[in-house]
Parts: C-alpha cells; sequence; structure tokens
C-alpha cells in the first residue's frame, strides 16, 4: 500500500490483484469503515461479492452513522456528521456509489450539487440570555497570548505530547474565547481530552479556520446520515452478492502470533442465536476487525423515559472483544486506555421532533431562515453559551427522514455537560425524560416560562440518548495504544475504524473510517493503486498566513503588542525582504 496525489491515478482501474478469487474476508461490523472496506474489495480488490461477509451484531447496518424511527419511542439521531471538500477517501469511493435517490448519478453527485446550489452557513452561531444573538459575530476574540498558546501546540512535535492534556496547553487565554466555544462545541472537545488530538485536528483543518465561526467551512448530506450514507452502500453490496448477517455477535478473534513475522488470525468466536460458534480461517480468509466502538453501550430513552447510564462492558461488543485481541499481542493495542473511565468520554443527545407549527416560529426567529424551506436552516449547531448543559442545537435540511412529515422538523440536540443541573429543568441531563429536555431547549430559545410544559409536552415528541464511549478516542492517549490498520507480520486481518492507527488524520470523522478500510484493503489485497494521501493543507504556506491572520480576527501580525526590541527586529526582516516575492505574499494574505 502505498499513498499518492494529483488526479494522475485517482480515477486508474487497479489491475486484478493475483490470487484475489481464492480469497474471501470476513468484516466485523457494519459500521461506515467496514462497508467502505467491503466496497474497496469488490471495486478495487474486484473480489466476487459471495465471498465477503459482513458481521453484524444489530439488526440493522451502520454503526454510528444512524437515523432511523422506531415504531414505539419516534425519530432518532445519536450524532451528526460534517463533511469537508477535502476527504479524498470519501469522495474516491462515493463517485462510485449510485444514488439511491436520483438515477443515473452517484452519491458524489448528488452531494456536490447539493452544496453547490445550497452552499452552508449560519446566521447565528450562538445565543444567549434564553434566545438572545450572542453575536460572537464571526470573531474568534483570542488574545496574542492564547493565539500564541494555539501556535506552541501546533508546533509540538508528537512524540511530546503522548498522554498530554489540553490544560497542560492551554489556559484561560484560549479557553475564555470564542475560539474554544467554536472548537469544542463543533468537535466535541473537553478541556481534560487529549492535547495530541487538538493538535491533529489544528493540522488537518487549518484550510478551514477562517470558516469556523460561521460554518462556511462545512457540507451536510440530504438527510441523515444512515438514509444518505450507509443505504446507498447497502445496496451498492447487495449487488455484487455481499451477505450482512445481522444478529450475529463476535466476542473474539483468536490469532497465532508464535512468529512476529507472520502473525495469523485463526478463528473468529461467535455467538449467534444464543448459540456459541466460531468460523475456522485460513491465510486465504481476510477478517477485518471494527475494535472498539464510540456508541458502544449507548442506550436510548423516550418522551417519558430518562436514557439509562449503562457503560459496563459485556461479551459480544467492540470494547470486549478488543480486549480478548489485545491479550494476545502488544501490536493490538490497549483499550482501556480509551473505554475504562465513561464518565469522561460520555455526552448526551436528543433527537426533538416538532408535531405541528406552534414550536418553528421559535426556530425561525433564532435562525433567520424558514426551517420547512428544504433548505440549509441553522446551518450548523447553535451553542447556547450560557446553558449549564453546553447544549448546542441544529436542523439541518428538513426533511431529515425520507418518510417525515412535511410539517414536523427533526432538531439535534446535545449537551457536553450532562452531569450539571440544567438552567430551567433543575436535573442533569442524564436523569432527564425527552419532555424535560425538550423543555430545557425550549428555555434557552426564549419561549415564555408559561408554554414550555405545553409545549413539550403536547407538540414535540423528544428521545433522549446515553452515549458513554462517544468520546473514547479523545482520551489523551501514547503510541501503541491503538494498532496500526495492518499491524506489523500481519497477513490476514487488518483493523478498521476510529481506534486504528493511520498516519495524519483525525478520527471522529467520517473519512478517518473510510479510509481505514481503504487501506486495510488495499494492503491485503495488494491492490496496485495509490490511497490518496491525506489533504496537504498543512504544508501549503498560503494557507498557514490565512490562518494566522484569521485566528487573530484578521489582524496583521504588526498589529501585535510587541516590545521594541521585538518589533524593531520584525521591521528590519520584513525590510531585508522588500527585495523578494514574500512581501507580496505576505500582503496578499493580510499577514503585514
Amino acid at each position: 500500500m502505498y499513498y499518492s496525489s494529483g488526479n494522475y491515478e485517482a480515477f486508474a482501474r487497479p489491475e486484478k490483484p493475483e490470487g484475489v478469487d481464492r480469497k474471501s474476508a470476513y468484516l466485523i461490523g457494519s459500521g461506515l469503515a467496514a462497508l467502505s472496506a467491503a466496497c474497496f474489495m469488490v471495486r478495487d480488490g474486484q473480489m466476487k461479492g459471495e465471498h465477503i461477509h459482513v458481521l453484524e451484531k444489530d439488526p440493522i447496518p451502520g454503526g454510528a452513522c444512524d437515523g432511523y424511527k422506531y415504531q414505539d419511542i419516534g425519530y432518532v439521531m445519536r450524532g451528526g456528521r460534517e463533511m469537508d471538500n477535502h476527504f479524498e477517501v470519501m469522495w474516491d469511493l462515493f463517485r462510485s456509489i449510485p444514488s439511491i435517490e436520483t438515477e443515473g448519478v452517484s452519491v458524489l453527485d448528488e452531494y456536490y450539487w447539493l452544496n453547490k446550489e445550497d452552499p452552508n452557513y449560519s446566521l447565528c452561531r450562538a445565543t444567549v440570555n434564553r434566545g438572545q444573538d450572542a453575536h460572537t459575530d464571526g470573531k474568534f476574540d483570542i488574545s496574542d497570548k492564547g493565539a500564541m498558546e494555539i501556535m506552541k501546540l501546533f508546533f509540538t512535535p508528537n512524540e511530546d505530547l503522548q498522554d498530554k492534556r489540553i490544560t497542560d496547553f492551554f489556559d484561560d487565554e484560549v479557553f475564555n474565547s470564542n475560539f474554544w466555544l467554536y472548537w469544542r462545541t463543533m468537535f466535541a472537545f473537553e478541556n481534560w481530552h487529549s492535547a495530541l488530538e487538538m493538535k491533529l485536528y489544528i493540522q488537518r483543518y487549518i484550510h478551514h479556520i477562517g470558516g469556523l465561526p460561521d460554518f462556511t467551512a462545512l457540507r451536510f448530506t440530504k438527510y441523515n446520515q444512515y438514509e444518505s450514507m450507509i443505504l446507498p452502500m447497502v445496496k451498492y453490496l447487495e449487488g455484487f452478492g455481499v451477505k450482512i448477517h445481522f444478529g450475529v455477535q463476535v466476542t473474539n478473534v483468536e490469532f497465532d502470533c508464535s512468529d512476529p513475522k507472520h502473525k495469523l488470525a485463526k478463528r473468529i468466536d461467535i455467538i449467534e442465536n444464543g448459540e456459541k460458534g466460531g468460523i475456522d480461517l485460513t491465510e486465504n480468509d481476510l477478517v477485518f476487525i471494527t475494535n472498539g466502538g464510540c456508541v458502544e453501550n449507548s442506550s436510548m430513552g423516550s418522551q417519558t423515559e430518562p436514557a439509562a447510564w449503562a457503560p459496563e462492558i459485556k461479551p459480544g461488543g467492540g470494547w470486549d472483544m478488543w480486549r480478548r485481541i489485545a491479550a494476545q499481542d502488544p501490536s493490538f493495542g490497549h483499550p482501556d486506555v480509551f473505554c475504562s473511565d465513561p464518565e469522561h468520554s460520555k455526552w448526551m443527545s436528543a433527537t426533538v421532533t416538532t408535531l405541528d407549527d406552534e414550536i418553528p416560529p421559535y426556530i425561525q426567529k433564532i435562525c433567520k431562515r424558514d426551517p420547512f424551506s428544504g433548505r440549509v436552516v441553522t446551518g450548523g449547531i447553535v451553542t447556547v453559551e450560557d446553558s449549564n448543559w453546553l447544549m448546542s442545537w441544529t436542523l439541518n435540511r428538513q426533511q431529515q427522514f425520507r418518510d417525515q412529515p412535511k410539517d414536523q422538523l427533526c432538531v439535534w440536540v446535545y449537551g457536553l455537560f450532562p452531569d450539571k443541573p440544567g438552567n430551567y429543568v433543575k436535573k442533569p441531563m442524564q436523569d432527564c425524560t425527552g419532555e424535560e429536555i425538550c423543555e430545557e431547549w425550549l428555555y434557552h430559545m426564549g419561549v415564555p416560562t408559561d408554554k414550555i410544559a405545553d409545549l413539550a409536552k403536547n407538540h414535540a415528541n423528544t428521545v433522549p440518548v446515553m452515549m458513554p464511549y462517544i468520546d473514547a478516542f479523545f482520551m489523551p492517549r501514547s503510541a501503541g495504544d491503538r494498532p496500526d490498520v495492518v499491524p506489523d507480520g500481519a497477513v490476514n486481518f487488518a483493523f478498521l475504524g476510529q481506534f486504528a492507527e493511520t498516519p495524519r488524520d483525525t478520527i471522529f470523522t467520517t473519512e478517518y473510517s473510510m479510509r481505514t478500510g481503504m487501506e486495510a484493503v488495499y494492503t491485503l489485497c495488494d491492490v496496485d493503486r495509490g490511497v490518496p494521501e491525506v489533504w496537504g493543507s498543512v504544508y501549503d504556506v498560503r494557507n498557514l498566513l490565512n490562518a494566522t491572520v484569521m485566528l487573530r480576527d484578521g489582524k496583521p501580525i504588526t498589529d501585535m503588542k510587541l516590545n521594541p526590541i521585538e518589533r524593531g527586529v520584525l521591521k528590519q526582516i520584513v525590510k531585508k525582504l522588500d527585495s523578494t516575492d514574500i512581501p507580496t505574499l505576505l500582503k496578499e494574505y493580510g499577514v503585514i
């Protein structure tokens, strides 16, 4: 497997790998990473579809990419996905996946024209004082000292960030800024999370710094990610004869690691219909393991019931399986780094479905758009700056579900601090019913208090979801805590998803999951075509200059508060560059 860039081989079709007709594949889990691996296997690895088996413990595919109407409780979206124009692997695959919405076009075509014709941007990024615009006004509002703290982290070697927390690098100069408000709520970072992941995120999205305050950097699918992304992939795979086996719990994969240069997956232990069983493997049986899982142990409440707190790890789940696998070889990672402290990796979400025209006017007052237009509504999350739960909420284009009634809206709400008492409902979010969560949301939207109870009870349906491990991948970590996609010496197995290690890309993204799938298939199947490298904006001086100025709200570095010696040195540097093209570049990007 090797990386490539540019369009020379981006559209080339690889030759059929030698011996692929003798191979079979077993994919553990049916999340985005596993489905992507299956798609790359049939498209580029040219493996026979009937040789590919997806083992899924749940009754539906998709993993964390969900969006489903449960007949007894209502519409549920545990989370949402924000996409970037430089998700190179994602678009490489989706150009080949036919749309299930529009005949004759790909998922990429559909997505591209949707966002081209209806570009995303926010008209209100944050509120205070019960629905009043917080007037962040597109500003990061960060001091020079805070900007220097961010820059220091940006340039710190990864080796020096092992097991470090964000609080080891930032103080109130950053934490009290709009920058941190935008960042933590958009990406779900907490102060105690990994400084290494924070650095990787800054570097990965340096080209989007200027688009963070108003979300012009983002693009979204038409419907929820299950219907817009997962279902087209499933239909594509079914067309090749790929089989998804639902209700199959994988409890362990047994390995022979006696020879470090020839590590072999020998057997998959399963539970199906309550019966223990197994699949014996040869070197021609490829195993793709989705280890861990950010939505493992998640639980749903209802309009009248809170979501349960149930972090106990049990057999048949991604964490327990990874623990059993990791015990067999040091190169298989250290799952307890990520799953042993759910109090620090949890947050909650809720799906509010408005049932009539009573609540929508309050939404429209804040987002300044007609929520029934079918076009961009909030343009990303609206963060309630003074919420004890640090609540954010969003309406993507409606309808979010194909079968959603035209007079209803589906709103996604989440709270980063679910153990804090609410401002209106004096209970922690994790103890609240859907109705109570809706009351807290309505309060922060400025609904008169004498109307809140009736609207939450009779004019909306709200389903809360508790996710103990949703931020597990952000826990402070060291090199080796996540296994490589294909560990050294691996003959017939690979790791997939958010807890597998691939260089430079960032977890908690669709691209990361799909990239691990592509790298795994290209390595194990020996596909002779380059995997698109992570977009190199961090190496582009134009992006670096632009980000530096944008982070300082458009102010040139010549406006920084410098002492006389520093200012003199800066002037001398600028003067010495006068005979080069560099001042032209610096002026073009507002640096001087």
